[in-house]
């Protein structure tokens, strides 16, 4: 009677053997490794240069955002009642009435013409037919109105206070207007006929940052409109901030122009810098992920083909180390550990790479750039998983090959 046979007992692999074989398998197809860590390494770099100069461009669109969108507050009055006795809520003193308020810079009053009046305006008394189809609206405002909409006044002089007090016949052109008019030339002091009646221009404003409608019209001194044609009060006032302060002014103005009665006035301040900074930045962001994340799925796909190709090259050696008491676990964490491995020296490179690519955009374009830090130290681990998400099916058909079948196929 033969004696009973004796199960082998296989040694256990230790991790440092699992490690040492990954790192011989990569280093002995030195060429093939840097060609399959490319792959990573390009998709690494173009998702941190994109999301780096993404962030970098939304932080240069909001900081270049027009400052007058930024520090512009607009306070509104709704249209009185017919035959209502309230005092309006709104008047030509609210400028002086906002200007003590921190963080004010400039403020002026602005009243369009009533409702149904009817202002024709023409450059001569003689009805001129080319211009029958052209409208010039008719506003009148304070003379703070350049320096709160930052106008600037490009021929000419803005009417003052003493005009206004004295209740002067001149008129101010919004530089649209003026090239509509056919006027620019002010040395002979010209006039414009309102409803017929003679108007010197003294000045032609340009170059407004806010309130672009103002550039189409012809501006009077709110007395020299009151008497003329019935202009009331100031549907608006308009204030120009402080960077920063135009929300605090916002919530204060009203109060100081109307109390008692501040909740019947529409405020419009601009939008926070900063949600409007997230806004842009998350929009410039997804855009420019989808494009590294494509970046990635190609270097995924690289470091798989290529894995693959390896495994059906090393047959022999698979089925010599399953012959010599390998199990198959092992054999899988062998091929996941040479991909991890790929893919987290090409992480290493493609974050330095990228980096230097931001910072090389950035200096090019001299913007300061932006770059979060969790993003250069996620970059290795993204690779690292990349290349381990991309042996996971090399591996398991490296592992389910038979010792024989392996042999048979290696020789």
């Amino acid at each position: 009677m033969s004696p009973p046979a004796t199960r082998l007992r296989v040694k256990r692999y230790d991790p440092r053997d699992l490690l040492t074989e990954a790192l011989v398998g990569i280093l002995t197809r030195p060429l093939r490794a840097a060609l399959t860590t490319l792959g990573t390494v390009l998709g690494i770099t173009t998702l941190v240069i994109t999301l780096g100069v993404a962030a970098t461009a939304a932080d240069q669109i909001t900081t270049r955002f027009d400052a007058m969108t930024a520090t512009t507050v607009s306070v509104s009055a709704p249209p009185p009642h017919p035959g209502s006795t309230d005092l309006p809520l709104l008047d030509w003193d609210g400028p002086d009435q906002v200007r003590p308020l921190a963080g004010v810079t400039a403020a002026a009053a602005l009243a369009e013409a009533p409702v149904g009046h009817d202002l024709p305006v023409r450059a001569s008394a003689v009805a001129d037919p080319t211009l029958a189809g052209a409208s010039i609206p008719v506003v009148a405002a304070t003379a703070g109105l350049p320096a709160a909409v930052r106008g600037t006044v490009t021929a000419g002089r803005f009417f003052d206070a003493g005009m206004v007090a004295r209740h002067d016949r001149v008129a101010v052109l919004g530089d649209q207007a003026a090239a509509l008019l056919g006027i620019g030339d002010l040395s002979q002091a010209p006039a414009v006929f309102i409803a017929g009646q003679p108007f010197t221009v003294i000045g032609i404003l340009g170059g407004i940052s806010g309130e672009q409608f103002l550039a189409a019209t012809v501006i009077l001194p709110p007395t020299t409109a009151h008497d003329r044609f019935a202009f009331g009060t100031p549907g608006r006032v308009l204030i120009t901030t402080a960077l920063g302060a135009a929300g605090q002014v916002a919530a204060q103005a009203p109060t100081a122009l109307a109390p008692g009665r501040s909740t019947e006035l529409t405020v419009v301040a601009p939008p926070s810098l900063e949600r409007a900074r997230k806004g842009v930045a998350g929009d410039t962001n997804a855009l420019f992920l989808v494009l590294g994340l494509v970046s990635l799925v190609v270097g995924a796909v690289g470091i798989a083909n290529v894995t693959l190709v390896t495994v059906v090259e090393r047959t022999g050696e698979i089925g010599l180390r399953r012959a010599l008491g390998a199990a198959r676990r092992h054999i899988a964490y062998q091929f996941l550990l040479e991909s991890t491995g790929v893919g987290l020296v090409g992480g290493v490179i493609g974050a330095s790479l990228g980096v230097i690519g931001v910072v090389s955009v950035s200096a090019a374009h001299r913007w300061t750039p932006v770059l979060d830090a969790r993003l250069a130290l996620a970059a290795p681990v993204a690779g690292a998983l990349v290349g381990l998400a991309a042996g996971v099916y090399p591996a398991l058909r490296a592992a389910r090959r038979e010792p024989v079948e392996a042999l048979r196929s290696g020789l």
